[in-house]
């Protein structure tokens, strides 16, 4: 890095402070620093330290400080504070311990590393290293593993045990084969078992749950909690924790404090029981002093390192140190005075000064934009150093290009850096073209001479200089003004989630032929000595119909938008499913038809033809200071193209809240703008008018483009000029609400409409629109997601671009799920409000909701509290949320009514009341709501204090520590979403028929009937393919234990297509599941036939011992008179028959043993199918 360091060599006191630093306790403060600059001075100053510590004053300037660092070492991390205020909850996100472990692992593998931290971090007792490395498993090829021992090590270091690894911190263990998912990595490892030594290692990715890197060497697993708790540590722990409890309680009664005593001693006992039966080690962090007697602050790692510590900004720190200290003490001795925690868990903070005093002994360097004086340490030296940080040139290129001429001529040496290599070569090229002589070099070591201009690839926030060393450093923010950094994108490999995967004993499903019944389980067959799983549906009057695990593709999950109602059993050997489904046939056909007839008008017509992108156009999209998805860009590039084509725009963008629709629609709307055009975007609720209303506005504001609003939040006067400069044409753009329908509105020329969450629009007002939309290109956007299973009916009728997937790094949302109790409601408020944040307390019921908003009140008496729900007047509703959004009101207490389209990036804190009652979908669209700015959130998941959770407890808390993760909550969400999706763009009447007969199959029927009515259908669509055989064809429990994944297979190996997938699939359950078993091969066999069985017109094959018989489909297109040669290749063992269905049956010679008849009966059956090929074809 000499380009960048080198010129600081020039700096009177260059060498004097590296010698003073470099003295064992050298203290040196340096003032006159900024922003960027001081991380320039910490790596100029460095002499070969192992270890450089920057300590900064809050979490978001240590982020901020992170990215800088990356342009001067990789390897730097963030070493995040621990939560220590909420730390009663059942489930912590183990994000912040993901991150804490990651360096403690860097700091114990004694590479030299760069860590970015707080002063809080600093406080909070850790264990020392010592029982970490005692704890850090390491297996290699020679090891012998004992599975039950590893299992009980495993638990003790913080993992959890699981039937299959789907997060980092879980491991699982079946049949010879181990999986752990190290905190600190990447992927988890597979460790294959041959008895109890390894035979082979590798890792493998979690999705698809397939191998990635064969043949490792050696695996290190370190621990998954900062808590390491053996049982002998775990049983003298409590021994202690119940003496001090003891003694806490009788000083309370003798105080006469009975309840307190009581509390204490319950949270106690409750603690006792969840360590030690239910082995669950979350919330002993701050009991960290009964079990370890020493331990240590986060600097007494460093101390046989070569360190030195760097204070940004040290009066700051102190005063943030001073505050969380003083935040910690209050909320303590309170907790300690009502008996929610013992004395002695107080003492897990250091104090300020206890850190200052380890400080003194250490190399430190100290850098303040100001003088600074009385802070807790003595400097031996302080200096100061003229810096500025460079002026901002808001995307004018000119005023850089006279300031590089003018650094030019002064002799400067000036160093532009640009994110990415391709900017900073255009950059390069674009200053020659102005006369400049620039250039670009990949070269970071190369010195530049005065009056040298060159360009880099590299990123710092903010650009510096140094006046006196004549040295500029520019950063691309600098001249584009962009503040977020562009983020790089994660993929997302894997497919959706498959129709069955969380398919439980109870639940309802569909059989396309019997209708609906209740799923109970999958029971062994065995007949004629031949076993066979079997899938058991249970139906009204007590019918049981068994289905061949084979033909699970007739099978689908109930699901309905209304999940509470008990959808009616059907009965067997009834008409009535059948009348049902004709009936929704009827109905699916008429959808079908609408949909294809306005389809084919729409292309008829021409619409108007827009230019291409202009220049303006891609500075405009520069300016977006976010990284757009991949979904997204494709969204934007077919928006476009079809307003650069002929034809009338009609594209409807789905995607979920804050999935990034606004901004294609602000895109397209540039765009129409330019040509002359008029834009209207029509939006339900005032609320939303107003926060596009900004949006527009702030991301137009370089532009001469005029956006007005028209809604209930304007006066009179001001809309009537409003509709004065539309019909001038004076106004480009204009948001509102349904007002922009009213017949007074009238454009000059209307060029683009977008209508903004389609679904909550009447029938009436989309009358209105159909009438402004004749000729004008429309977008629609919904955040109602639109299910994969609709979409592919409705392609090639619909334009459609979905967006799935999430926009990058978001703050992930620490989630806590605890009991009731009001101390933490208090905290998490106060908390909230001290950072000039907002809190949403979710309440679900009307009638008490002003008594909760008063209680709510009374707890935090400083803040302002208000509630909002459905049933109150529109005006009063849009008044509070209007406040909300200004942020006059602090606490909003409101029902669900948050869950759709809000987006107030200031609110990062969300209390939901009994969240036990809501559901999964439910609490995950509210969790949406917060953390969608750069500052970590929190949502708080409360139930009422209660032991009948005990037993459904496990089962919650699993699927909402699923929560903490974007991606893996999806799912279940997903489901029940994608129905409320479908009936809204189906309309309501659609709705009863989806009902009736099940999502699944709904969609299923659609795809048909749009395919019939374009021609597309064929006649094999039209019948199943049963294959009924006398082999063994089952996947033994012992093979896979747990029966979700036992259905997801068999799920999969129904829907094999060909012989590659086949090979696949076996790879696949060798590298999960061992040694694939004869009966699961015959399974996969079986697959295979039905294939090409349901390609030569085969309705169902029954092979039972020595015949084997072929019914066939009485339309197939077969040349009878090729039967003789088929017939004649299998002398006298084939017969035909063609009464009632046509049918081949073989006979062949007994074998006796079952398990050579097995593989007799499936060779002979692929053999005729291959040779019925005969029959078909020219």
């Amino acid at each position: 890095m000499n380009t960048l360091l080198v010129p600081l060599r020039e700096l009177g006191e260059y060498e004097e402070i590296r010698k003073t630093l470099d003295k064992k306790g050298g203290k040196v403060s340096i003032s006159g620093c900024v922003d960027s600059q001081k991380l320039h001075m910490i790596f100029g100053m460095d002499k070969d330290y192992d270890v450089k510590l920057i300590v900064t004053y809050s979490d978001i300037k240590a982020r901020e400080l992170l990215e800088d660092c990356r342009l001067y070492c990789r390897g730097s991390y963030f070493y995040p504070a621990k939560d220590l205020i909420f730390y009663q909850a059942d489930v912590h996100g183990n994000q912040l311990a993901k991150e804490r472990i990651g360096v403690q692992r860097r700091i114990l593998e004694g590479k030299p590393v760069v860590i970015v931290t707080t002063f809080a971090a600093l406080m909070a007792h850790q264990l020392p290293l010592s029982v970490i490395e005692d704890n850090i498993i390491c297996i290699d090829r020679d090891s012998v593993i004992e599975e039950q021992a590893l299992a009980r090590k495993l638990v003790a270091m913080g993992y959890e045990k699981n039937y299959q690894v789907e997060a980092p911190g879980q491991f699982s263990i079946r049949g010879g084969i181990v999986d752990i998912f190290d905190l600190t990595s990447e992927n988890p490892v597979r460790i294959e078992l041959w008895g109890d030594t390894v035979e082979s290692m590798r890792t493998f990715d979690v999705l698809s749950q397939r191998s990635i890197e064969e043949n490792m060497t050696q695996v290190s697993v370190y621990p998954a909690a900062e808590l390491i708790l053996t049982q002998s540590v775990l049983d003298e722990g409590f021994r202690k924790i119940e003496k001090d409890c003891k003694a806490q309680a009788k000083h309370f009664r003798e105080q006469t404090m009975p309840e307190e005593a009581h509390r204490l001693e319950t949270i106690v006992a409750d603690l006792k029981e969840q360590a030690t039966q239910f082995q669950s080690l979350v919330n002993l962090d701050s009991y960290i002093n009964y079990f370890y007697e020493d331990t240590m602050s986060f600097l007494d790692l460093f101390q046989n390192r070569r360190c030195c510590v760097y204070l940004d900004e040290p009066l700051r720190i102190e005063e943030h140190a001073r505050a969380v200290e003083l935040e910690f003490r209050e909320s303590m001795t309170n907790r300690v005075q009502k008996g929610y925690i013992l004395p002695k868990q107080m003492k897990v903070l250091s104090s300020v000064q206890e850190i200052l005093a380890k400080l003194e002994e250490m190399r430190i360097l100290a850098l303040s934009t100001m003088e600074f004086k009385n802070f807790g340490i003595r400097f031996l030296r302080r200096s100061a150093v003229s810096a500025r940080t460079i002026s901002s040139y808001n995307n004018s290129f000119t005023e850089l290009v006279k300031d590089l001429n003018n650094f030019k001529k002064q002799g400067y040496r000036v160093l532009l850096l640009s994110a990415s290599a391709t900017r900073a070569k255009r950059l390069a090229s674009d200053l020659m073209d102005e006369g400049l002589t620039a250039f670009y070099s990949e070269d970071s070591d190369r010195v530049l001479q005065p009056g040298e201009i060159m360009t880099y690839h590299g990123c710092v926030r903010k650009g510096f200089e140094y006046p006196l060393l004549k040295f500029v450093v520019i950063s691309e923010t600098d001249i584009f003004g962009k503040q977020q950094r562009k983020k790089k994108k994660k993929t997302y490999e894997g497919q959706k989630i498959q129709n069955f995967s969380d398919l439980k004993v109870g639940d309802y499903v569909v059989h396309e032929s019997h209708g609906l019944g209740v799923y109970k389980g999958i029971e062994k067959v065995e007949v004629d000595k031949v076993v066979k799983d079997y899938i058991k549906i249970g139906y009204r009057d007590g019918g049981n119909l068994y289905v061949l695990a084979t033909g699970l593709d007739v099978i689908q999950k109930y699901a309905s938008s209304d999940a509470a109602k008990k959808p009616k059993l059907n009965k067997l050997g009834t008409q009535e499913w059948t009348k049902t489904k004709s009936r929704v046939k009827a109905a699916v056909n008429e959808v079908a038809k609408d949909l294809v007839e306005l389809y084919a008008i729409r292309q008829q017509k021409e619409g108007f033809i827009f230019s291409k992108d202009t220049v303006w156009q891609q500075e405009f999209e520069e300016m977006f200071p976010f990284e757009e998805t991949g979904d997204q860009l494709l969204a934007i590039e077919a928006t476009k193209n079809d307003m650069e084509s002929p034809h009338i725009m009609d594209r409807l963008i789905c995607g979920d809240v804050g999935y990034g629709k606004t901004e294609i629609a602000i895109r397209a709307a540039f765009k129409a703008v330019q040509d002359g055009k008029q834009v209207a975007y029509l939006v339900p609720t005032t609320i939303l008018a107003q926060q596009h209303y900004n949006t527009f506005l702030q991301r137009m504001k370089d532009f001469p483009v005029r956006v007005e609003m028209m809604s209930r939040f304007r006066t009179a006067g001001e809309i009537k000029k409003t509709i004065e400069g539309l019909k001038k044409g004076l106004v480009d753009i204009v948001i509102g609400t349904h007002r922009l329908l009213s017949t007074d509105v009238v454009y000059k020329d209307l060029g683009l409409l977008v209508i903004d969450e389609e679904q909550r629009f009447g029938v009436r007002h989309k009358e209105k629109i159909k009438q402004i939309k004749d000729d004008v290109d429309v977008l629609t956007l919904t955040a109602t997601p639109i299910p994969r299973t609709l979409h592919m009916s409705l392609v090639g009728i619909r334009d459609m671009s979905v967006l799935e997937e999430a926009p990058g790094e978001r703050q992930p949302i620490q989630t806590y799920v605890m009991e009731y109790n009001e101390e933490m409601v208090r905290e998490a408020i106060v908390r909230e409000l001290s950072r000039q944040g907002q809190v949403y307390y979710v309440y679900n019921r009307v009638n008490n909701i002003e008594e909760i908003t008063s209680y709510v009140a009374r707890l935090v008496p400083e803040a302002n509290v208000a509630f909002a729900h459905g049933q109150m007047k529109e005006h009063q509703l849009e008044k509070i949320m209007f406040q909300f959004i200004n942020g006059e009101i602090d606490v909003l207490v409101a029902t669900t009514i948050i869950e759709t389209g809000l987006d107030i990036s200031n609110v990062n804190t969300m209390i939901i009341h009994d969240s036990d009652a809501m559901g999964l979908a439910q609490l995950y669209q509210l969790r949406g709501r917060v953390g969608r700015s750069n500052r970590t959130s929190y949502a708080f998941l409360m139930y009422k204090k209660d032991k009948m959770l005990k037993e459904i407890a496990e089962k919650r808390l699993q699927a909402i520590r699923e929560f903490t993760d974007l991606g893996s909550g999806f799912k279940i969400a997903m489901k029940d979403l994608e129905i409320r999706g479908a009936g809204n763009l189906l309309g309501e009447r659609q709705h009863g028929h989806m009902a009736a007969v099940g999502y699944d199959l709904y969609c299923k029927m659609l795809n048909e009937a749009v395919k019939t009515l374009k021609g597309m259908k064929k006649i094999e669509d039209d019948f199943d393919t049963y294959v009924d055989m006398d082999v063994d064809a089952f996947i033994p429990s012992e093979y896979i234990v747990n029966e979700v994944q036992k259905l997801e297979i068999y799920k999969r190996i129904a829907s094999l297509e060909n012989e590659s997938e086949c090979d696949d699939m076996r790879k696949e359950l060798k590298d999960r599941f061992g040694t694939v078993p004869k009966s699961v091969e015959n399974l996969i066999q079986i697959s295979l036939i039905r294939v090409m069985a349901h390609q030569r017109y085969v309705t169902e094959i029954k092979g039972k011992m020595g015949r084997i018989t072929f019914f066939m489909e009485p339309y197939a297109p077969v040349h009878v008179e090729r039967l003789p040669k088929l017939m004649a290749k299998y002398k006298g063992i084939l017969e035909f028959s063609a009464k009632g269905t046509p049918n081949f049956v073989l006979k062949y010679k007994k074998y006796g043993l079952i398990e050579k008849e097995a593989e007799l009966m499936i060779s002979y059956t692929n053999k005729i199918l291959a040779d019925l090929d005969l029959l078909y074809g020219a």
